[in-house]
């Protein structure tokens, strides 16, 4: 196995699951590897938020100096996006040898996709000379791969329903699995402005620091500029984030509390927050790519962050009409997501996702009729992503929006294909 497509579809044979949650078998290997990191380690659970999280936590510390480790799931294009070391995607033959190592030390262990390539990267990040490692939970968070590294600061984002089946079917189980980053006396920041009571109570059985909006931190703006104060810190007149929505202020709040959190540790000037969150990228999220029709690209792909593409789709202003491509898994709450985002799209186009979870395009469009109101709405099926957009372009007028939501591999079905293919001209 010369490549990291070659280890890749090696993890993809391993196991019969795709999930199996625990840390017994990932433990194990890790131990045997003896991984560890020489560094501060944040890791970042929740269901949404995670990834823009860790984006402006990078971007910061990245801003003040420091050589930052991120690694987080799933990706959008290519395996490597999942770990940046100092700001960059690494490159696929500089993983090789740490699969190799994964591999060495795993003997008769059998690891999910998911546990190997996770062992992998952070083997790579933890010989990669870091101050600072950044560590996105993949699903849930007291049985994730991740968690086998204690945190020296957890940060729990929005909690909502997703993942049920592993999770559990309420707000305060699934805050319960994901409060399972916390450790003893290290600061347990929750950005959910609601939080379930079981995360707060779990901070508190274990003594972990916990820092809770409202109470130890808050933010306030107005249309032009935003402020945050803490425990001892404040911060005024910032520009907001460069990430667009209005759930970003959220996250960039729980993430200016994590750095305050560890100032001792990681200290950070006004002027890196400024800078870091003027200059943060993160591809997918609320992505708008600037051209007639007017394109949105969005990973929403559950009831909650699709209430946030809504909300933040009504704040664009009026467009003649919205077309929407849409792919997702056959396990998330689909007509929950259409009641939600039913009232502003006019015309679906749905499509298959290279994906066994996924639902087909077929019963997408069956589903959304089964619940659909209006009688002025019309669905359409597609083999794919691309195949979904250039549709959507070839219906749509120059004053009209697209918006490209669901899974990742809906929105990195498009993605791939380069940013530039995706005005109107180049698909026409």
């Amino acid at each position: 196995m010369d490549t990291l497509q070659d280890w890749l579809a090696h993890c993809d044979s391993l196991h019969p699951k795709t999930i199996e949650l625990g840390l017994d078998r990932v433990r194990a290997v890790a131990d045997r590897m003896d991984l560890k990191f020489d560094c501060p380690v944040i890791t970042v659970a929740g269901t949404n938020g995670k990834g823009s999280t860790c984006a402006m936590l990078e971007a910061i510390l990245l801003q003040s100096g420091y050589k930052t480790g991120v690694y987080t799931s799933p990706h959008l294009v290519h395996f490597e996006e999942r770990c940046r070391i100092h700001g960059e995607i690494v490159k696929p033959d500089a993983l090789v040898p740490h699969f190799a190592r994964v591999e060495a030390a795993r003997s008769d262990v059998t690891l999910t996709y998911f546990e190997f390539t996770t062992l992998a990267i952070m083997s790579l990040m933890a010989a990669s000379g870091l101050e600072v490692a950044i560590l996105e939970v993949g699903l849930g968070g007291r049985l994730d791969a991740v968690n086998i590294i204690d945190t020296d600061c957890a940060v729990i984002t929005s909690i909502d329903l997703d993942h049920m089946e592993f999770l559990g079917s309420d707000r305060e189980t699934i805050g319960r699995e994901k409060a399972g980053i916390l450790r003893t006396g290290k600061p347990a920041i929750v950005s959910d402005p609601v939080p379930p009571q079981s995360v707060i109570d779990r901070a508190t059985e274990i003594d972990a620091d916990l820092w809770l909006p409202g109470r130890d931190f808050n933010f306030s703006g107005d249309k032009q500029q935003w402020a945050w104060a803490g425990r001892g810190r404040r911060y005024a007149g910032l520009a907001y984030p460069a990430l667009r929505g209005a759930n970003q202020l959220v996250n960039a709040s729980g993430v200016l509390a994590a750095l305050e959190s560890l100032r001792p540790q990681l200290p950070v000037t006004a002027q890196a927050v400024r800078n870091g969150l003027a200059m943060v990228e993160l591809p997918g999220r609320f992505q708008i790519v600037p051209g007639q029709p007017m394109l949105v690209l969005d990973v929403a792909h559950n009831p909650h962050s699709v209430s946030a593409l809504a909300a933040n789709l009504d704040a664009m202003g009026f467009y003649p009409t919205t077309h929407a491509v849409f792919g997702a898994m056959a396990d998330k709450d689909l007509d929950t997501m259409f009641a939600r985002l039913g009232p502003i799209i006019d015309r679906w186009y749905f499509t298959d996702l290279p994906a066994g979870r996924a639902e087909s395009a077929v019963n997408l469009l069956e589903k959304w009729r089964t619940q659909e109101k209006r009688t002025d709405v019309a669905g359409s099926t597609h083999h794919d992503p691309m195949e979904a957009l250039a549709a959507a372009v070839a219906a749509a007028t120059p004053t009209d929006r697209i918006v490209v939501f669901g899974s990742f591999y809906t929105v990195g079905g498009v993605l791939q294909h380069g940013l530039p293919r995706l005005h109107a001209k180049h698909l026409a």
